[in-house]
């Protein structure tokens, strides 16, 4: 068991998730006072002592679902699996009078006809064990597993299903049940919809015995590490923002609150316990009064660092946009740990947009606006770093002092326009920063029209920026 455990540990780092040695061990002690026949406990023990944070809890049960299969090392009949239903009964009976075996046996023998009377009399019973015995001759008679593909099994699931039927069965259930009732007719909208979730959660359930039984399969088959390498998804933190689909934007979206949270605690405990200021002189003799002026501890002049001033230049055009947009929401969530915060956005014209922040609760409506309203075309809207950053030092390069740290953020791809990098040598000169965050792989940089090279000579840092990880990493160092 332990060696089990170690190995779902390893992989849970694989994936990205923070598993520490402190974690592991008492993930280990956990196990000690738990049944381990008692799937469900075990699979909440470990996550209490193992996750950190929500976001990773998807993460985390397919892993476990990986590593601590159901039936895992019972063959394919099943019998390590228990013969009660849900509320306790067991030994139901199958529809043709034949007592529940397992996957062995009669059970091999029967018609599609009989799996399906099987598989409506389980949703019927809501019987747990009627349905996994349903899911192993679903597996055997549609999945077509071949032993050894490198698959997921995703494949596998979809036939599966699409041979069960299992929206028919749900049709039929809901319109037994609705005539089994004397009140059909008068039934009230929300019956209906409590009638309708009540089967819909029976046939999630199957459906999850149906991909526990396939994953089964292929743990037995490949072993567990192998499988969980070709399911591994990255952690909404990992997620690649330019090239996110429209669900995992959504899921970037919802980890900007805690983010901005932790990186504001960072932030403010880091100013917080820098190294102490000078000797306080005075105050030391005061102290040394009680000590017969003996200085047994002296005081120190603690220092009130400045909070920088931020200006944040970001390049909004195509792909670049969704990056742009996660930087200045976050930016701006933790604009507290700052003395003031202003935002450029460009295309070939630049606009300053720090108006669409100010009096706005949330920094995602004033990043909605930006996209519509603010004026960031100056020819025919393609990419030109160098006119809008020339615009951009014209208008503002007043305004930088030696408090100011200024983000650039964009890929530098400048469609082969004039780089105007010596603005970014002055910008230099009289800022106290100047950072800029790419959102390309490193390997792309100074490829094509990418001119990153040339503004990076006159950057502090250039950072490769694609993830929530990485840059909650550069901000949460920001000076």
């Amino acid at each position: 068991m332990l060696n089990l455990l170690s190995g779902f540990v390893e992989e849970l780092r694989r994936a990205g998730l923070p598993v520490s040695l402190t974690e592991h061990l008492d993930a280990a002690e956990a196990v000690h006072h738990i049944p381990i026949e008692d799937r469900e406990a075990l699979k909440y023990a470990l996550g209490a002592t193992l996750i950190k944070s929500s976001s990773h809890w998807h993460a985390f049960e397919t892993t476990f679902d990986i590593y601590f299969a159901r039936g895992l090392g019972s063959g394919e009949d099943g019998s390590g699996d228990g013969t009660e239903s849900e509320d306790g009964e067991g030994g139901q009976q199958r529809p043709d009078g034949q007592g529940q075996q397992g996957g062995g046996g009669a059970s091999d023998q029967m018609t599609p006809e009989e799996l399906a009377a099987m598989l409506f009399q389980a949703l019927l019973e809501r019987n747990q064990s009627l349905m996994r015995m349903v899911a192993r001759q679903a597996v055997t008679r549609f999945a077509g597993i071949e032993k050894g593909r490198p698959v997921g099994g995703t494949y596998y699931l979809y036939r599966t299903l699409r041979n069960l039927e299992l929206d028919r069965v749900l049709e039929r259930l809901i319109a037994q049940a609705r005539g089994e009732r004397p009140d059909a007719d008068d039934m009230s909208a929300l019956d209906q919809r409590l009638l309708g979730d009540e089967y819909r959660g029976r046939v999630d359930q199957m459906r999850k015995a149906v991909e526990d039984e396939i994953r089964r399969r292929l743990v037995e088959d490949r072993g567990a590490q192998a499988l969980a390498k070709s399911v591994r998804k990255p952690l909404p933190e990992d997620l690649d923002v330019m090239h996110a689909t429209r669900d995992e934007l959504a899921t970037l979206q919802r980890a900007l609150q805690p983010l901005s949270r932790k990186l504001a605690v960072r932030l403010a405990r880091r100013r917080r316990h820098r190294r102490r200021g000078p000797l306080d002189f005075r105050a030391t003799v005061r102290r040394s009064l009680s000590t017969g002026g003996v200085p047994v501890e002296p005081r120190f002049r603690h220092p009130r660092p400045a909070k920088p001033e931020i200006m944040v230049v970001a390049d909004i055009s195509g792909s670049v946009a969704s990056f742009a947009r996660f930087t200045l929401h976050l930016v701006y969530a933790i604009q507290s740990q700052f003395s003031k915060v202003r935002s450029f956005v460009f295309v070939d014209g630049i606009d300053e947009v720090t108006r669409f922040f100010e009096q706005v609760d949330d920094p995602a409506e004033a990043v909605a606006r930006i996209n519509s309203e603010a004026d960031v075309v100056w020819v025919d809207g393609h990419s030109d770093y160098g006119h809008a950053l020339s615009v951009f030092y014209d208008r503002w390069a007043g305004e930088i002092s030696n408090r100011t740290s200024v983000l650039i953020l964009g890929d530098a791809r400048n469609n082969y326009h004039a780089t105007e990098d010596w603005v970014l040598a002055e910008i230099r000169r009289k800022a106290r920063h100047l950072y800029w965050l790419n959102p390309e792989p490193r390997d792309y940089w100074g490829s094509g029209d990418s001119v990153v090279g040339a503004y990076g000579a006159h950057c502090d840092r250039v950072v490769e920026c694609r993830t929530l990880r990485q840059l909650e990493k550069f901000v949460g160092d920001l000076e």
